[in-house]
């Protein structure tokens, strides 16, 4: 299972020693949120964060972009070290370049599917990518409730894993029963933020470890 927190959701001041404890308490990936204020409303990482975190942790670091036409800024998060790129396909005027330009930079390519769009309107992308990022939320907020209409989309995803070979990860209130749940019918991660990680008592390795056994690790 795949374990990924969030650090749009940690404390900024400390951002190097927060990556480092996570890596220390057992986390399998490191997820950064960037935002432009114009696909979401909102700002997060920007690119000296991220250049900060993968220059300071081994694992593996995986982008959500959430910007306008993602394909313009592939090469340069993948020379900050970015090791997975995900991105929403309506956020960008040719999709299948995004695709491309995350392959040359020899990364690997994954699509945000959001609440309200259907699993259908995208299966021309399944066969391009590695991954599928789902939001269990409206994207560009932190502590938003679940949408219980996204359980849906996770079974219409695992049904079709036989015909892709898609790694599913599920990215927004990920509570600890919501990830017991869904990680024995299928997901293959969670991404990690105030439901069941930051801000919660116990240090990292503690609340990590917990959520381990709840999904029978």
């Amino acid at each position: 299972m795949i374990y990924s927190p969030s650090l749009m959701c940690a404390n900024f001041d400390n951002l190097k020693d927060v990556a480092l404890s996570l890596e220390a308490a057992g986390a399998s990936r490191l997820h950064l949120d960037v935002m432009d204020g114009q696909y979401v409303p909102n700002f997060a990482m920007g690119l000296g964060d991220v250049k900060s975190v993968c220059r300071t942790t081994s694992l593996m670091t995986e982008l959500h972009m959430m910007i306008k036409e993602p394909g313009r800024y592939i090469k340069l998060f993948a020379d900050a070290g970015v090791d997975i790129f995900y991105f929403h396909p309506d956020s960008a005027s040719d999709p299948m370049d995004v695709i491309k330009r995350i392959r040359k930079a020899k990364k690997s390519p994954g699509i945000v599917i959001n609440p309200e769009t259907s699993i259908e309107s995208l299966q021309e992308f399944y066969e391009q990518v590695d991954k599928v990022l789902v939001m269990g939320v409206k994207p560009g907020n932190a502590g938003h409730l679940y949408l219980p209409h996204v359980d849906k989309k996770l079974e219409k995803l695992i049904a079709l894993r036989g015909k892709y070979n898609l790694e599913i990860i599920l990215d927004g209130a990920c509570s600890v029963e919501r990830m017991k749940q869904w990680s024995k019918h299928g997901v293959d991660g969670f991404v990690l933020g105030t439901s069941a990680l930051f801000g919660h008592q116990g240090t990292f390795k503690d609340i990590l470890a917990r959520i381990k056994r709840e999904c029978g690790e």
